[in-house]
């Protein structure tokens, strides 16, 4: 049977847990969250199917707009038990203050990220981490089912729930690669120019340094001298069983180099690294 997409996310964490010790950890956790995911995603799925979740789906950012269904915090607290039993400790001790605060809390907390778009608001940090993995889910099954469609400019921010990319993607074309984006929250995937920094479209290729390491030599740092500000992509075109967000995640190196030069990253990733 072919594997969904939160599968073979599972299945690469558990591989590059196995051959790169700096990431095990983390990749661990990693795994256990997107179980959670997986098993919310078919519930969702099957919920927006019957529009029981009372979505428009076929809206685009409209359904992006609409409030959140308060209906689906009530499952909040299973997050809570993964991070409780999986995660790291600061994570622990936030789960733990989450699981005291209540129910209401817990719906305030995820109202605010979902109408947050461009803001991101709450800050990066163990809240943001929370709402954006209880909602993640939800944000790609209404985006799976969307009907979008776009031309013009092509988009910054996410062309379905405007935020922010968390990695980019080369894959094959031709005789070379196609550069995309991949959305931080809902993962939408879209086509973008490969020499422009994704945070101020800067186009000089003179300002805008790559990195690479031994390591993961499929992963590099891409940086921007203009803003300051960097984007990790991974190059299906020289290993394409690679999984782009597991394989972004597990490029720690790559962060560090980036953050002792002095570089943001434009966006953290799920497990705000």
């Amino acid at each position: 049977m072919a594997k969904n997409e939160f599968q073979r996310r599972i299945a690469r964490a558990e591989e590059l847990g196995a051959q790169y010790s700096f990431a095990a950890e983390i990749l661990r956790f990693y795994a256990a969250v997107a179980r959670f995911q997986e098993r919310f995603y078919a519930e969702l799925g099957q919920a927006l199917a019957r529009s029981s979740a009372g979505v428009d789906v076929e809206s685009g950012p409209d359904a992006f707009a609409r409030p959140f269904p308060s209906e689906l915090a009530g499952r909040f607290n299973e997050l809570i038990d993964v991070v409780e039993s999986s995660g790291p400790d600061p994570l622990r001790e936030a789960a733990r203050e989450l699981r005291s605060a209540g129910e209401s809390m817990h719906l305030e907390l995820l109202t605010i990220f979902w109408n947050g778009g461009e803001t991101e608001s709450p800050q990066p940090g163990p809240k943001d981490f929370f709402a954006r993995a209880f909602l993640q889910p939800y944000a790609v099954a209404i985006r799976a089912r969307s009907t979008l469609r776009w031309s013009g400019p092509v988009p910054y921010l996410c062309p379905h729930c405007q935020r922010k990319p968390g990695l980019g993607i080369l894959r094959p074309l031709g005789e070379g690669g196609q550069r995309s984006l991949l959305c931080s929250f809902c993962l939408a995937e879209w086509e973008f120019r490969r020499i422009v920094c994704p945070g101020c479209g800067e186009e000089n290729h003179a300002k805008l340094p790559v990195y690479t390491a031994e390591q993961l030599k499929h992963v590099r740092v891409e940086a921007c001298d203009s803003c300051r500000t960097y984007i990790k992509t991974v190059d299906m075109t020289t290993n394409g069983r690679a999984e782009p967000i597991v394989d972004e995640m597990a490029a720690i190196p790559l962060d560090l180099w980036a953050h002792q030069q002095g570089y943001a990253k434009l966006q953290p990733n799920l497990l705000q690294l």
